[in-house]
């Protein structure tokens, strides 16, 4: 038979794989953290009719002569360019800002992509929208320790946050210096017990002969001089209770009486109201007494090789032999990318190039059946020599 027979039909066949590609692609236009992919092609084999020969005194060297058997599939490679991002304001849609992976789990094993439609689903574990398991780092007691191993990111519905005891206090503002001596300003503050039983701390401003004293109901007064509307010296006051309040920041000039006490560092138990994703791919708790504290963080991978990563299914990834081990980090890790929440990637399929193509593997395909029609025209043309 003749080699171009056999040429044409390996030229349909990975034609054929072509299209077969270009049609995925095309397909998947519209599918979250999807990848292209494109077939790439080379020759086959090739027959050697005629060997080379080197250069002699009398004559001049030749080069080999070979015909081509065909052409065959050389690979598909899949291009991990990022795709345009999709605002959904959905708190709990992700995309990476970067070259990394979301890790999820799924039937025991690790898998990795890009599509970050994620949700919290009844046992409050963050999934993907088949129900592959979020994989990161859980807080505790609002610390993620280093080095610790990765696991499921659960939301913690009605957790609890303890109560503090007020250790400290701060005050602030002006004390009048043109205030009359004897004149008192009163001043209170909301602080609590270790049980988060509120009660107030009342402070005491007494303007005296050199400056002001600050006195705590049964403790010792504390006096405040100024030069200059400034204090000679740092100062503070601790109460009878244990709790002992910054005055250093009070000033002390004429016609301003704003002096306040504006914090404390102590707090009620509270219960989780309300969560968030930050771009480090922390999750976020506010408790209803005020308090904010870290409840876990998403854990992204990186590859040496992405293309040598295998397609899974669902957008997801696994790795092979050559696309090396994946290296664990977090958001905002060198290689790895941050993290955009409220934002999908959208898949990186070029419609205009898929359609070009297409025309291409159309007309390639159609080129290599008309070499099939020529040899069998030839061979047509053999038989007939008989009669």
């Amino acid at each position: 038979m003749l080699r171009s027979l056999f040429a044409g039909i390996s030229g349909l066949r990975t034609h054929q794989t072509m299209l077969d590609v270009t049609g995925n692609n095309i397909a998947n236009v519209n599918t979250v953290g999807f990848k292209s992919s494109a077939a790439q092609f080379q020759d086959s084999l090739s027959q050697l009719v005629q060997n080379s020969t080197g250069p002699r005194n009398d004559a001049g060297g030749s080069n080999p002569a070979q015909v081509g058997l065909g052409v065959q599939l050389a690979g598909i490679r899949t291009n991990f360019t990022t795709g345009a991002p999709q605002p959904t304001g959905v708190p709990t849609d992700l995309m990476i800002a970067g070259d990394g992976f979301f890790m999820v789990r799924a039937g025991g094993e690790t898998l990795y992509t890009r599509n970050g439609g994620f949700s919290f689903d009844a046992a409050g574990r963050l999934t993907t929208v088949d129900g592959a398991l979020v994989q990161g780092w859980t807080a505790q007691d609002g610390v993620i320790t280093a080095g610790q191993a990765v696991g499921d990111i659960t939301l913690p519905v009605g957790a609890v946050v303890p109560a503090v005891a007020t250790t400290g206090a701060t005050a602030s503002g002006n004390l009048p210096s043109d205030a009359a001596v004897g004149d008192q300003l009163v001043r209170d503050i909301q602080v609590y017990s270790a049980d988060g039983t509120a009660s107030t701390l009342r402070l005491t401003f007494e303007r005296t002969g050199t400056g002001w004293d600050v006195s705590h109901e049964g403790g010792t007064p504390t006096s405040l001089a100024f030069v200059n509307g400034v204090q000679a010296g740092p100062s503070s006051l601790t109460t009878t209770t244990g709790i002992t309040v910054d005055l250093s920041a009070i000033t002390g000039y004429a016609d301003i009486s704003s002096v306040a006490l504006t914090g404390q560092d102590g707090r009620q138990a509270g219960t989780l109201s309300s969560y968030a994703l930050t771009e480090d791919g922390s999750l976020m708790g506010t408790f209803s007494n005020g308090d904010t504290q870290v409840l876990a963080r998403i854990s992204l991978a990186g590859f040496t090789n992405p293309g040598g990563l295998e397609k899974a299914g669902s957008s997801q990834f696994r790795p092979t032999a050559n696309s090396g081990q994946a290296t664990i980090g977090q958001a905002g890790d060198e290689g790895l990318g941050g993290i955009i929440s409220g934002v999908l990637e959208m898949s990186n399929v070029d419609l205009s190039q898929e359609f070009t193509n297409l025309i291409v593997a159309q007309r390639g395909f159609q080129a290599n059946a008309r070499i099939i029609t020529t040899s069998d025209e030839v061979l047509q043309e053999l038989t007939n020599l008989k009669r």
